[in-house]
């Protein structure tokens, strides 16, 4: 007697993707930069909560110039007072788009980056994408992840603070015009594949003159 086949059906149902941002519906809207950061402040702060992370920056200048246009240095307008324009990163935009969502049904938002240039960036950045004005917004920080600390920094917010943000602008910004005007002699002259920086290049011109004064330097008996 031959066995009887049995078919499995597959399920037709599809498993819906976790969202990465968790549900802030009538809730305090957190955004901190690293998930492992989020998970230690949302057990501070409780379930009136939402913490979530941006993961590091969201936005950067564009790695290349749109079509059609001439742009010696991507995304830095050299003509008009350098004005930088901005993108969201690539793989980012499913997250920001989290965020966006997440933003509109929070009772609030609050801005939890870390304390430095870049976080207070982040901060800015965030801000602008889910349209918050940074005189408005409520900006936190805290030196250490502890209980006490957070709590404190949550009793005293403040607006992000602009100023911090434009020397973070203006390090990127010289950043991406020193890389992209010095790099290309750097594959002429030197070796390709090697980029320079604002860094890499003072430093390199604080080497050579060094070196110079050495050639030049007349050895004379006392």
């Amino acid at each position: 007697m031959a066995k009887k086949k049995t078919t499995t059906k597959k399920s037709s149902k599809k498993t819906k993707k976790k969202s990465a941002v968790p549900d802030a519906t009538g809730k305090h809207l957190v955004i901190v930069e690293s998930p492992a950061k989020a998970r230690t402040v949302q057990r501070y702060l409780g379930d009136d909560y939402a913490v979530t992370s941006s993961v590091g920056h969201i936005r950067d200048l564009p790695p290349r110039a749109p079509k059609g246009v001439k742009q010696p240095v991507p995304g830095v307008d050299l003509d008009h007072d350098f004005a930088p324009t901005y993108e969201v990163l690539k793989g980012k935009n499913t997250l920001v788009n989290e965020l966006k969502k997440a933003a509109k049904v929070a009772s609030d938002i609050w801005f939890a980056s870390d304390l430095d240039r870049e976080g207070e960036a982040i901060a800015w950045y965030l801000a602008e994408e889910l349209k918050v004005d940074p005189k408005q917004a409520k900006r936190v920080t805290f030196d250490a992840i502890t209980k006490s600390d957070v709590q404190r920094a949550f009793e005293n917010p403040r607006s992000i603070n602009m100023p911090r943000v434009e020397a973070q602008q203006a390090r990127r910004i010289v950043d991406r015009i020193v890389g992209y005007r010095v790099s290309p002699i750097l594959w002429k002259k030197v070796a390709s594949g090697l980029s320079a920086g604002r860094v890499q290049s003072v430093a390199t011109r604080l080497v050579v003159e060094r070196e110079k004064q050495i050639r030049d330097f007349t050895p004379a008996e006392s």
